[in-house]
């Protein structure tokens, strides 16, 4: 609020070198007093401009546009009336000059001095608002590295681009102390530092939560992590933010149980039948509702086929005219690369979406692929 205050000023100054200056055009002889609240009047105008333009809303900007019309004809019958009613006098042209000269020129560098200040202050904030971000996004990085993983029965690999400096999506994997791992993908509600900072805190609840997983069922791991998150979330976010989850238990023997909390489809590559199917179902996000009904299901894999989940970062990207990514193309590109390494699989997909329009949310991509 202080930084506006200068700049109201360092534009107040500046142009209340017209009212000056109209004293010019009428070679100076306008006595002191009126050449002086012209200027007052011209550097009002001109603050009013500032705080309608950051503060107040549309019927004030009319209203200030409006007012512009009548300004001269305001200034000119303001004169006048300061002359006739109060009795001032002429003033000689040439006192009249020199002191409408001094008084635009003092003005004018006072003007100078407060906009090199509020530069400069906006400067400073400027740089400590950029050093702040870079350090968020290193953050982000440590938080959010590629994945890339490798058990005894899966290969696992996950990236995360996020739109700004700092992202809400979030890509992890955890092994477990008898040979299974969890992998999953989160994304938070909107983007940037508020969504970055709830995503942290969401992995941090994750991996404290799947503490105990190694002796739990699979079936019942990830229904019992959602269930945890999602009376967690609440606590520690805005209520209109959320988060969605698809979550992976790749056993040591093979096995693949998932859950999901409102996330996009699981699409599988099946390689034997080099065909690709989806699994989606209807399920609450977290964070929203006092919900417990996740639910835990085996998904039948083969050596070879592969489970992708993209979030809508990537399923969502638009075109012109407006139409979007979606699964369907999304299907076409991994069906033609189905073979490649998962990296190259994933840069791929990125490629095909960042062609296909510009990026406007994180996008992170999980391939899980069965050995």
């Amino acid at each position: 609020m202080k930084r506006l205050w200068v700049l109201i000023a360092a534009d107040f100054l500046l142009f209340s070198a017209v009212g000056f200056y109209v004293d010019l055009i009428y070679r100076g002889v306008l006595p002191y007093v009126v050449a002086l609240t012209i200027a007052l009047c011209a550097g009002l105008n001109a603050a009013l401009w500032i705080i309608v333009l950051s503060r107040l809303s549309m019927p004030f900007l009319v209203g200030l546009l409006v007012l512009q019309f009548f300004t001269t004809r305001i200034n000119t019958h303001l004169a006048n009336w300061m002359i006739s009613s109060l009795g001032l006098k002429l003033v000689p042209s040439e006192s009249g000059i020199h002191f409408a000269a001094t008084a635009m020129m003092s003005v004018i560098i006072l003007s100078y001095v407060f906009f090199v200040v509020y530069i400069r202050r906006e400067g400073n904030e400027s740089f400590r608002l950029r050093n702040e971000l870079e350090l968020a996004h290193g953050i982000q990085k440590t938080l959010v590295p590629p994945l890339e993983l490798r058990t005894s029965r899966f290969e696992i690999y996950g990236v995360s681009h996020p739109s700004e400096k700092v992202g809400g999506d979030l890509v992890d994997a955890i092994f477990l102390p008898n040979g299974d791992a969890i992998a999953y993908v989160a994304d938070i509600a909107g983007h940037g530092l508020p969504a970055g900072i709830l995503m942290g805190m969401l992995k941090t609840a994750t991996r404290t939560a799947l503490l105990d997983a190694e002796g739990s069922e699979p079936h019942r791991t990830l229904p019992v992590l959602l269930d945890r998150l999602n009376r967690v979330l609440p606590e520690v976010k805005e209520p209109h933010m959320y988060a969605t989850f698809t979550g992976f238990r790749l056993g040591a023997d093979g096995s693949v149980f998932y859950a999901l909390a409102a996330s996009p489809p699981i699409l599988q590559w099946h390689a034997s039948e080099r065909t690709l199917s989806h699994t989606e179902e209807s399920q609450f996000p977290l964070g929203l509702l006092p919900v417990s009904s996740f639910d835990g299901q085996r998904l039948e894999v083969a050596s070879g086929d592969l489970l992708v989940v993209a979030t809508d970062g990537i399923l969502e990207v638009c075109n012109k005219p407006p139409e979007e990514f979606g699964v369907e193309r999304l299907k076409q590109v991994i069906a033609a690369n189905a073979e490649n390494p998962l990296p190259e699989l994933a840069a791929t997909i990125l490629a095909a979406a960042r062609g296909f329009g510009p990026q406007l949310d994180d996008q992170t991509i999980l391939i899980v692929r069965c050995l």
